[in-house]
């Protein structure tokens, strides 16, 4: 037993490549691949961060190539090494709010998301008047396209009437980069008894390529030089 185990050891640092009368190579036993190390990633959370560490070429680092993968995502990778493999050197992950799209909040907690993760804008305004307005809890279908609705809310300082609720609304969540604006798109919004409401969204996923394509825009003016010498190129 000892005998055999000495010999397989021995015959471990023996590897033999034969090749065939086709011409296909052989190896006496498996083999792996020895690979490259590639370096860890470094996480920044905003576009500037990125910039800066291209500008700085801070690992002195030869042309590399940023990819800007999502709305909330952006990639920096060198060429391939030996293996084929790239050095993944750096990833921008946007910091941002949590919103609830689809589901319904009271009145309060939606006004508040409202004024903390939209940026203002005039559709804004007329939704927070609605929200910030509504003076009983009864939410009511009108009309025949089984979409309009109206609620009871407080029109003038002593005025209370039935008004209809705005849908669809565009508005601009903060989606994407602080670096850049945020893109502007359609929601549904619908209002329930309680009062309860909630945004759903109606675009179909295009502000996605509208943030990406800012996104690509902004760093190709911060980053012209590095492009024009030939030291980075940007896809999206």
């Amino acid at each position: 037993m000892l005998k055999e185990a000495l010999q397989y050891l021995i015959g471990l640092g023996n590897t033999e490549i034969f090749t065939t009368q086709t011409g296909q190579e052989y190896a006496s036993q498996s083999v792996h691949l020895i690979k490259q190390p590639t370096p860890e990633a470094i996480v920044v959370r905003n576009l500037s961060g990125l910039v800066d560490y291209l500008i700085h070429n801070y690992d002195d680092q030869p042309p590399v190539l940023v990819h800007v993968a999502s709305p909330t995502q952006v990639d920096v990778f060198s060429t391939f090494n030996n293996d084929y493999n790239r050095n993944h050197l750096l990833r921008a992950e946007a910091l941002l709010p949590r919103i609830a799209f689809g589901q319904f909040l009271d009145a309060e907690p939606f006004n508040i998301l409202l004024q903390s993760c939209f940026v203002p804008n005039e559709a804004r305004s007329v939704v927070l008047k609605v929200i910030g307005n509504i003076k009983e809890e009864t939410v009511s279908n009108i009309g025949d396209d089984g979409v309009s609705q109206q609620v009871t809310a407080k029109t003038g300082v002593t005025t209370v009437e039935n008004i209809v609720v705005p849908n669809p609304v565009s508005l601009k969540p903060f989606r994407t980069f602080v670096e850049i604006e945020q893109p502007e798109s359609e929601f549904v919004f619908r209002m329930k008894s309680g009062p309860s409401a909630a945004l759903f969204e109606a675009d179909g996923g295009a502000w996605k390529l509208t943030a990406i394509a800012r996104i690509s825009e902004y760093l190709q003016g911060a980053l012209e030089e590095e492009i024009k010498g030939g030291k980075v190129t940007i896809i999206a």
